[in-house]
């Protein structure tokens, strides 16, 4: 199974895989809107692959077969000051 990834020039470390290269077929209007002009990374054969770095192969398998795509968002931002503040509060404690 081949899958192909654009990346969104709009929203940083917003990913797009589909089947076929160029094919937004089943992809909703609406996200394409505000993904913005695809931008092709690079083609994979998923059956090659057991493991992707942040993208769940079982994940992106199920919603290739059952969509037509799989829409990978950036992970959210790390909160800083939360994490210093816990810090803080376990070394008083």
């Amino acid at each position: 199974m081949l899958c192909v990834v654009y990346k969104s020039p709009r929203k940083e470390g917003t990913y797009l895989y589909v089947e076929r290269r160029d094919d937004f077929s089943p992809v909703p209007a609406a996200l394409m809107t505000t993904f913005g002009k695809p931008q092709l990374v690079t083609v994979i054969n998923l059956a090659k692959r057991e493991h992707l770095a942040l993208v769940d192969i079982h994940k992106l398998r199920a919603a290739l077969s059952e969509q037509g795509f799989y829409l990978q968002l950036p992970p959210p931002p790390e909160n800083l000051l939360a994490q210093h503040k816990a810090s803080i509060q376990t070394e008083k404690g």
